[in-house]
């Protein structure tokens, strides 16, 4: 069976659509987290990838997510509704920034099983997008975190891994990296990005509406949560 291609848009509609995006809800455990019945997509990373300033250049709003100057201050998943007219069709899933040496090993481990849960068990996740800083490439950290999710890549979810910052990289530094991290990022993607000069902001947009708004993952595409 041929699955259902999207509808096109042009990255113009795809930016207005992000342009919707509004604080939903945020809790520090799974549990707390309500049940939706649309497709989420994840951002994830180390502290300090980029990933609050990310999302607010997709949503062209300057405080949508929040920056801590603090690496490792956030704690709690943080969910965006997207959607015109006030309807939720999408939803974007800050989750919190790993990592980061300062914060206590009691912390770090409870936000790396809430992540995890999240990750594998998350019923409606259509696609997860990893950010690095592309100067340092994929971490110890962010491979375990990939290998959390292969299961699930190989069951058809979506996984892109952002290589931020990339204005801090020549073009041959930013093509040797974006090479080598699309090959380690097996059954996913890679792409530079740079909030700075708005590298890959149009493609990062069309991508999240595409993965949105086609058809869902199989329903067996969700192991369950660890």
């Amino acid at each position: 069976m041929t699955t259902p291609t999207p509808p096109a848009t042009t990255a113009a509609q795809s930016m207005a659509w992000l342009h919707t995006a509004r604080f939903l809800t945020e809790a520090p455990h799974l549990q707390h987290l309500p049940a939706l019945d649309v497709p989420e997509i994840a951002f994830v990373g180390r502290s300090n990838a980029g990933k609050s300033t990310c999302i607010n250049t997709l949503a062209q709003q300057r405080q949508l997510a929040f920056a801590s100057k603090t690496p490792g201050r956030t704690q709690s998943i943080v969910l965006f509704a997207l959607g015109k007219g006030g309807q939720t069709d999408a939803v974007l899933a800050d989750l919190p920034g790993y990592g980061y040496a300062a914060v206590a090993q009691a912390a770090k481990r409870r936000w790396q099983q809430v992540m995890a849960n999240y990750l594998v068990g998350r019923p409606r996740l259509r696609a997860v997008v990893l950010l690095c800083d592309a100067r340092l490439g994929l971490t110890e950290l962010d491979t375990a975190l990939l290998e959390l999710i292969r299961p699930r890549v190989q069951h058809g979810l979506d996984f892109l891994v952002l290589l931020t910052k990339a204005d801090k990289l020549s073009r041959q530094q930013a093509t040797k990296t974006l090479s080598i991290v699309r090959q380690q990022a097996a059954g996913g993607d890679a792409m530079l990005f740079s909030a700075l000069k708005r590298r890959g902001v149009d493609e990062l947009a069309e991508r999240l509406w595409q993965w949105t708004h086609a058809a869902p993952a199989p329903a067996d595409a969700a192991p369950s949560a660890v």
